[in-house]
């Protein structure tokens, strides 16, 4: 019999390989680390954005709403009855021409209606009617919102007019049925208008600040087919091309245009630019107020009593750059008589005390000029190696002495076209909400392309940009 084979009982255990660290495993470690510190580095590093300076200019238009003046007059009617009109709003009517006629029986009403059936708007109506929509879109201002109103109400006295037998040979035709009516002529020449408010009579002396608050304003627009009183309203005559804008004035505005004598005004929603007389007049209420004299346009403005219009400023060239780049910076004042040049070089600089065991010296120091006057210099604070507060400077070529210690301040940017900051000096010539115009061509001063910094505050001068 076959011996049994003895079962063995144990534990299998694996085997563990020895950890073989060569030199590239290390290598690609230290790689590793220094690119994560680099890139962890770089992502918290303060970001210094900068601007280019480009060559611009600025014009500071300044937005009014004025009120209109004309020499114009309120014709009224010597009967009551239903009024029709037969001149448009803004034609010329001379002395003689049928305006309106008065219907004291309503004949003519029940004529007109009986026969508006065969009434059309030619496309000359349909294209004005079309303007005034257009003009009145591009001018709405939700904030003055009763202007719909009376736009509404314009553009129905505008239907019921084209809608009118306008003509003569319609009135003769009116006349020869039997119709009662009285015609009524223009006693005077000038553009008729249907607009009549409180302000036709009103001189530039008696302007006060309350009439410019649009939510008090109140105007009628009279229309063909109204019924009127004896001795109410029937139209208005503008008899001269004249008419004049009155608009509040700030301090600020007084000391802007004080001495001009003309302005070039450009009104809001259309490409209309006119200049005019300019003159400022105390009104009533003892305010400030500027006055605006044209002599023609006066009838694109006709229906309207107010206008909000910009005053085009003359447009002020030089260096554009962003109003958050600028600083301001303190230096010290040196007499120009004390500038030096060092030895054998163009270097410029100014001849300093200096005081040892020995006893006082004269040595030559350089100065970064930063901006000059007639009399100074602007030189900065130098520590050790330049000059502080107390150090004196000799005259070349005499014996007077200068005591440093005069300041004074000057605002620029930081220029960091070297990789690092440096101050440079501006004069502005004009601004905005967001720019400066600087002058260009500045000794010590800044040129086109030259790279500054966006946010000046968040910086000082010399600190590196390109690490």
């Amino acid at each position: 019999m076959a011996a049994k084979k003895k079962k063995k009982n144990g534990k299998i255990i694996r085997y563990r390989k020895p950890l073989n660290v060569n030199i590239g495993m290390i290598i690609f470690a230290l790689i590793f680390v220094y690119m994560s510190f680099s890139v962890y580095t770089y992502l918290k590093k303060e970001k210094i954005q900068f601007y280019e300076v480009v060559e611009g200019g600025i014009v500071n238009d300044q937005e009014y709403t004025g009120l209109i003046l004309r020499d114009e007059e309120v014709k009224y009617t010597d009967r009551a009855g239903t009024i029709n009109y037969y001149v448009r709003e803004g034609r010329r009517a001379s002395v003689g021409t049928t305006v309106y006629s008065i219907d004291e029986t309503n004949e003519m009403a029940a004529y007109l209606q009986q026969n508006a059936a065969d009434q059309t708007l030619s496309t000359e109506n349909l294209e004005n009617i079309k303007k005034q929509l257009s003009a009145f879109n591009m001018n709405f201002d939700e904030e003055h919102f009763s202007t719909v109103y009376d736009t509404k109400y314009s553009l129905d006295a505008l239907v019921l007019e084209y809608a009118n037998f306008d003509t003569a040979d319609s009135l003769a035709v009116m006349e020869a049925a039997g119709i009662s009516f009285t015609q009524v002529r223009a006693d005077q020449a000038g553009t008729v208008s249907y607009m009549i408010d409180s302000f036709e009579d009103l001189e530039p002396s008696q302007v006060e600040a309350s009439m410019f608050d649009r939510s008090n304003y109140k105007s009628t627009i009279l229309r063909a087919g109204d019924t009127v009183e004896n001795g109410g309203a029937a139209y208005k005559v503008a008899v001269s091309d004249k008419w004049s804008i009155l608009f509040p004035m700030s301090d600020e505005d007084i000391s802007r245009y004080s001495g001009r004598e003309t302005l070039e005004v450009t009104f809001n929603g259309s490409d209309l630019t006119i200049s005019g007389d300019f003159s400022i007049i105390t009104g009533a209420d003892g305010g400030s107020y500027g006055q605006i004299d044209f002599n023609k346009y006066m009838v694109d403005f006709l229906s309207d009593r107010f206008v909000d219009f910009e005053i085009v400023s003359d447009k002020v060239d030089g260096l554009k750059i962003p109003i958050s780049s600028v600083t301001e910076k303190e230096f010290y004042l040196v007499p120009k008589e004390y500038l030096d040049t060092g030895g054998d070089s163009t270097e410029s600089g100014f001849l300093k005390e200096t005081y040892s065991e020995n006893g006082t010296s004269v040595v030559f120091t350089p100065a970064t000029l930063y901006y000059e006057t007639e009399d100074y210099y602007y030189i900065e604070d130098g520590g050790e190696t330049g000059f502080t507060s107390g150090d004196y400077i000799v005259k070349p070529e005499s014996s007077e002495r200068y005591q440093i210690g005069a300041k004074a301040t000057l605002e620029g940017v930081y220029n960091m076209n070297k990789g690092y900051t440096v101050f440079k000096q501006i004069d502005i010539l004009a601004s905005n909400n967001e720019y400066y115009v600087v002058r260009k061509n500045m000794d010590y001063g800044l040129s086109v392309y030259d790279h500054i910094v966006l946010d000046a505050s968040t910086v000082e001068e010399g600190k590196l940009i390109y690490q």
